[in-house]
């Protein structure tokens, strides 16, 4: 059985954040309907095409966020194409926006007007910057609100003479979607006690920050700060990362350094380290980090990482390989998890929404829809006849 089967959810969002959460409940069988612009439709369609993103034909961005819904496309900036939403909205279970808070209140889609009318409403509000203060207007996206505002962006630098570290496109967006999700699975919760809905929300900038949480933390705690040191001079030789002699890269992340030394000393062919006096003890070790990573960087390029990986796998070293793109197409792990799954009727794979519920069956992906491709079907249902239907898409409302 499909969870969230028979709820009815309208995504009114763009780009990923928000919709991400439509999407999740859509894996768990809700019924998303989702609201685009007639003509090219949403924006994030076009993101493949922008200078720098990997070149495709297939609209990949779209394709992953917005699986498992029903799409219409609606003038919503035409009082005729508000009505519309707003009968959809008035049996519908959730609402889902991202739209600037000026921009609903000219669209008449805040919550105030759309709960009037259905006070079992789930109202649930993203935003870039929250909803109250000076910036709450602020116009804000993954790689402004939450990577670069949060810390994250000079946190994550190599070292400290690197500049700041971009971000990846949807990096931030999608944890923030699934904090969303979890926010509308609380407040249905909540519907089913009270029989009432309710608004909720979450925003990039609170998102990146608790991403960001343990060093944002130890700020306000008043910690001081050391600077990051460049690779070659971490604190932790098995808490670093080595190039292989194919230049493909290992991490290891070793926590109890004191157990495992001997063993990644053997591993590596450097038997000798066990009874040299300079690595004697885990003080010793750490104090002598920039000695010891010189070492094991010469190890480590004597070998493939696939080689590597082999031998550290059988000594039960814990570390993973830097994987680059190519390699996750054929990650059988992933498969096997149900990380990467297979779109219905087709055998290209996506992303799997990243946890299950035992007893909750997720529907199989389906394919994201084209520009309006369910408008009729959709108003049909809402109790529009054909004649109405036909008058819509000869004023340009719909499409």
């Amino acid at each position: 059985m499909s969870i969230f089967e028979g709820l009815k959810v309208i995504d009114c969002g763009s780009f990923i954040a928000a919709p991400t959460a439509a999407t999740l409940l859509g894996d768990f069988g809700a019924d998303v309907i989702k609201i685009e612009p007639p003509g090219a439709g949403d924006a994030f369609r076009q993101v493949p095409k922008l200078p720098g993103m990997p070149r495709s034909d297939q609209p990949y961005g779209w394709l992953l966020d917005n699986r498992n819904k029903r799409g219409l496309a609606l003038d919503l900036s035409k009082p005729e194409g508000q009505a519309v939403l707003h009968r959809l909205a008035s049996t519908a279970d959730v609402f889902i926006t991202n739209y600037p808070l000026a921009v609903r209140r000219k669209l008449a889609i805040s919550y105030e007007w759309l709960a009037a009318a259905n006070d079992r409403l789930i109202y649930a509000s993203f935003t870039g910057y929250g909803e109250t203060g000076d910036e709450a207007g602020k116009p804000g996206f993954d790689v402004t609100a939450y990577w670069a505002r949060s810390g994250l962006m000079d946190m994550v630098r190599s070292d400290a003479s690197t500049p700041p570290a971009r971000a990846l496109a949807g990096m931030g967006d999608h944890p923030s979607g699934v904090s969303l999700f979890a926010a509308v699975a609380v407040a249905l919760y909540q519907r089913e006690r009270t029989g009432r809905g309710t608004r909720v929300g979450s925003s990039l900038l609170a998102n990146g920050v608790w991403s960001n949480g343990i060093m944002a933390q130890a700020a306000l705690c008043g910690a001081t700060f050391t600077p990051r040191p460049p690779r070659e001079n971490l604190f932790n030789a098995l808490g670093c990362y080595y190039r292989c002699r194919d230049g493909r890269w290992l991490l290891l992340a070793i926590v109890n350094e004191q157990r495992d030394f001997p063993t990644v000393a053997k591993c590596l062919g450097l038997d000798d380290l066990l009874t040299d006096p300079r690595f004697a003890k885990q003080a010793d070790r750490f104090a002598r980090s920039a000695e010891l990573i010189a070492l094991f960087d010469a190890a480590f390029a004597t070998r493939d990482r696939d080689e590597w990986r082999a031998r550290l796998d059988e000594a039960g070293i814990v570390f993973e390989c830097v994987a680059e793109m190519d390699d996750l197409c054929a990650d059988r792990q992933m498969l096997a998890a149900g990380v990467l799954v297979p779109f219905e009727n087709d055998g290209m794979l996506t992303i799997d929404s990243p946890f299950f519920v035992d007893g909750a069956t997720k529907v199989k992906p389906r394919k994201a829809p084209a520009v309006g491709e369910h408008s009729t079907q959709v108003l049909r249902e809402a109790g529009y006849d054909d004649a109405a239907i036909a008058g819509m898409r000869e004023s340009k409302i719909l499409a």
